[in-house]
This record gives C-alpha cells, sequence and structure tokens, in this order.
C-alpha cells in the first residue's frame, strides 16, 4: 500500500507548478503522527485531484486513497496506483469500512484519504465512512483542504473523534465552511449557515 508521493522528482515538479500557479501549502500536523484519516475537503473539480497530490508531494506525506475500480483500468490505473490509489468495488460498501480499518490493524503507517462528500458534484450530506474508519481503527481524523480563494492546500486541525457523529460532524464542518472550493455551488455546505450551535469553538478554519 506504498505510496510515490514523495519521491523527489514529483516533489521538484510540484514545486515548480505551485510557483507558477500561485498555490501554498500548510501542514499543522504534529511530526511523528503517522497513522490517522484525512479528509479531502471540498471535493468539487476534477483539479483537486492534481492540486491535492503536488500540495501532498511538497509536503512529504504519504497517502493512500479508495477509488471505483473502474478508474484503474489500463492506462489510467497506473498513475492511480502511483498515487497511492486502491481500487474499491463499490457494490460492496458494506466491506469497504472493515477493509479500512483491518488496513491500520496490519500497517504501522498509514495515511488513508477519503473525499467526506464522495464525488465532485453536490450532495446534501456527506458520507459517514471517513468516521466509522476513524473511530473503528481508534485513529484521528486530519482535516484536509484546498482554498481556492486564498490558493492554499494543506493539512489543518487534527481531530480526535469522541463517537458522537452528530456533534463531531458539526465541528468538522465548521472548519471547512470559511473554505473556497473551485466550484462553490456544488459545496455541500452551500445552504448551512456559517455558525453551528453544535460545532466546538477553536475549530474554525485559521491558516
Amino acid at each position: 500500500m506504498a505510496s510515490l508521493t514523495y519521491m523527489p522528482m514529483l516533489r521538484l515538479i510540484s514545486r515548480l507548478y505551485f510557483r507558477l500557479t500561485g498555490w501554498k501549502t500548510i501542514n499543522k500536523v504534529p511530526p511523528g503522527l503517522n497513522r490517522y484519516v484525512m479528509i479531502a475537503a471540498p471535493h468539487t473539480s476534477n483539479w483537486d485531484f492534481p492540486i491535492c497530490m503536488a500540495a501532498l508531494s511538497i509536503m512529504g506525506v504519504k497517502i493512500n486513497y479508495l477509488a471505483k475500480k473502474e478508474l484503474f483500468r489500463f492506462p489510467l490505473g497506473m498513475i492511480m496506483r502511483f498515487f497511492g490509489g486502491i481500487p474499491v468495488d463499490r457494490s460492496r460498501n458494506s466491506g469497504m469500512v472493515n477493509a479500512m480499518i483491518g488496513a491500520f490493524g496490519t500497517h504501522k503507517e498509514l495515511v488513508l484519504m477519503i473525499p467526506a462528500e464522495g464525488t465532485r458534484g453536490y450532495v446534501k450530506e456527506w458520507k459517514k465512512g471517513f468516521y466509522h474508519v476513524a473511530t473503528g481503527a481508534g485513529v484521528p481524523i486530519v482535516l484536509g483542504f484546498l482554498d481556492y480563494g486564498k490558493k492554499l492546500a494543506g493539512l489543518g486541525s487534527v481531530f480526535y473523534p469522541t463517537g458522537d457523529y452528530e456533534r463531531d460532524l458539526a465541528t468538522i464542518q465548521n472548519f471547512y465552511r470559511p473554505i473556497q472550493p473551485k466550484h462553490p455551488e456544488r459545496s455541500s455546505l452551500r445552504d448551512t449557515s456559517s455558525a453551528d450551535a453544535g460545532a466546538t469553538p477553536g475549530m474554525g478554519y485559521k491558516p
């Protein structure tokens, strides 16, 4: 399950790309934390993937992520695996979460990236898989983001689930509300208010 997002040549190309396009990175994950679920949000564009991979390369973060098995056909499959992709049969969703929990049990280092919205199109609610994997494996959740307004990509707060999904989700989404996606009209948070009574103070977006 190794990922090659940390290769020196790829990092050099990624830094050049960010310099030319004006993007910057930020990483607030404490050194030594190498087992966690990474939320990838907001996800509204095909551009999210290359920008995200470039940012992770610059930061030296090795990740794995899930993608539908149809995307792993030649030649795209070679690229997907190169960046840590793991093919998943979407018709077997019940086994996917358990498989990821099991992966944490057999790997001393594993960063699993999961798009909480599940698709780049508009969805009313986030998928719960990222939360169930984190609680089942006993690992924290790192809030990864792409802010197209500030051209800032990175890893924000480290969140430790309490087991109260609704309250934890409110706290996590409170972090993402100020972040500008590529296509705001597709954002799952577009109809929510800027403040949430269920959110815990101190988790707001502060790059």
